[in-house]
């Protein structure tokens, strides 16, 4: 399951590479200055997937977060989404060694035992509470402090809002998730019920998060897809600690950092 994972977003990386390849480039001199001011250069190509994107989550993503809503109350949600998250600061804290950032690695690890102990696995985040705040940490901002360039934005089948450097860094953090080495003895089911599992909660936790954002982010932009690579970009630049030549303002109510698509 992890292996198909791996193949379907290089499968789609390189196929939007290709198509990126195809897409036309603006004839007027306005065009140009507000393509690179985006790093939107295959927009056309990009419009086409998000609406893609945006159609199953219309049809079926957002109709089973309002399940899940529905069939869980706030408490077990708010369980399983602090272990979720407790899941992920392995990753982060690989990053932050990567990154040089010891201090924050050392904060990460020391939030991950805190949580896994006192907070009994990570269904109860405690770590705050001993000033161990959440730390950031991915492949992607990883390769940037690293030197690499972020290349152009591009909206990833089912994945949503990326770039390049950011798509390569996704499939890393992949590889890195604990939950394979946690049932590394087990047969092929018993990894495989983890993989589905872990996709599954992933996904219905944070698109349950953000239903009203999203919603509301949706019916107030005269341009849905404008406004959801602004929103990405900013919140991006903010983790990455740069800034953007331009700033629009960011949908308050749009929880960047719990949105995701349907299989991040």
């Amino acid at each position: 399951m992890i292996s198909m994972r791996r193949h379907l977003v290089a499968f789609f990386l390189l196929a939007f590479i290709g198509l990126t390849g195809c897409s036309s480039i603006p004839m007027t001199q306005a065009e140009q200055e507000e393509t690179a001011a985006v790093n939107d250069p295959a927009e056309s190509v990009n419009r086409v997937v998000f609406d893609v994107n945006d159609f199953l989550d219309r049809l079926l993503i957002r109709p089973l977060a309002e399940a899940y809503r529905a069939v869980l109350p706030e408490f077990i949600r708010n369980r399983i989404a602090s272990v979720l998250k407790n899941m992920g600061e392995p990753v982060i804290m690989a990053n932050n060694l990567l990154q040089a950032e010891f201090t924050r690695a050392g904060t990460t690890l020391g939030r991950f035992l805190t949580n896994t102990t006192i907070g009994v696995g990570g269904l109860f985040e405690v770590a705050n509470e001993y000033g161990l705040e959440r730390q950031t940490g991915d492949f992607g901002q990883t390769l940037h402090s690293w030197g690499l360039g972020s290349g152009p934005y591009i909206i990833l089948p089912l994945f949503g809002p990326s770039n390049i450097r950011d798509a390569i860094g996704l499939g890393v953090d992949t590889l890195m998730s604990p939950w394979k080495y946690a049932v590394f003895y087990g047969d092929t089911m018993t990894k495989d019920t983890f993989t589905i599992a872990d996709m599954t909660a992933s996904a219905l936790s944070r698109r349950e998060a953000n239903i009203e954002g999203i919603d509301a982010l949706r019916e107030g932009s005269l341009d849905f897809y404008a406004q959801m690579r602004s929103v990405y970009r900013q919140y991006r630049a903010k983790q990455l600690g740069v800034s953007l030549a331009s700033q629009a303002p960011v949908f308050e109510d749009y929880d960047a950092e719990n949105s995701t698509p349907v299989m991040r």
